[in-house]
């Protein structure tokens, strides 16, 4: 366990402070993506059911102020269906471009050497260039992580908003 952490401390340490923010917003992203998960699997069951309650037991389901509760009913389902959605897509949005920083705070670094050590030692043009690209490979590697665990989670809420349009149709007429 601990020569786990030594590598993983070892491998943020070659990739600077940007890779550290990576992986704060990995965290960020993925909690809040298991949170979408979680409210799947068990929140919203209960809430469809108590929608689809609140509407069977009603008997007027034609009038026009009938359909403006169901419209209201059908807005609700898709906010909270749809809750998060668009911060888990902004999250991604920003990995790619916290590796591009993590890209040019290396090359600066590489500058910074070769303007004050010259090109003789190439020990340290590598440290920078190695600097360089981790945070880019990780902040790649994070959004394709999120763009399908994303993909699943868009797939599944279309599923789940004509789902309940088609249950609470089952009424009206």
């Amino acid at each position: 366990m601990s020569d786990s952490f030594d590598a993983l401390l070892s491998f943020m340490g070659l990739g600077g402070t940007v890779l550290w923010l990576i992986a704060l917003l990995v965290f960020a992203m993925w909690t809040l993506i298991l949170e979408r998960l979680i409210f799947h699997r068990v929140g919203y069951r209960a809430f469809r059911h108590q929608l689809l309650e609140v509407w069977t037991t009603r008997e007027d389901k034609s009038s026009w102020y009938a359909r403006r509760i169901r419209e209201a009913m059908l807005s609700r389902a898709g906010q909270a269906i749809d809750r998060n959605m668009a911060l888990i897509k902004t999250l991604i949005l920003l990995c790619p471009l916290f590796g591009l920083l993590g890209t040019v705070t290396g090359m600066i670094e590489v500058f910074t050497v070769l303007s004050v050590a010259g090109s003789g030692d190439v020990k340290p043009i590598a440290a920078g260039i190695s600097r360089a690209t981790i945070p880019t490979m990780a902040g790649m590697v994070a959004a394709l992580s999120g763009v399908f665990a994303m993909t699943w989670l868009s797939r599944r809420a279309v599923r789940e908003k004509a789902l309940i349009q088609d249950q609470l149709d089952i009424g009206t007429g």
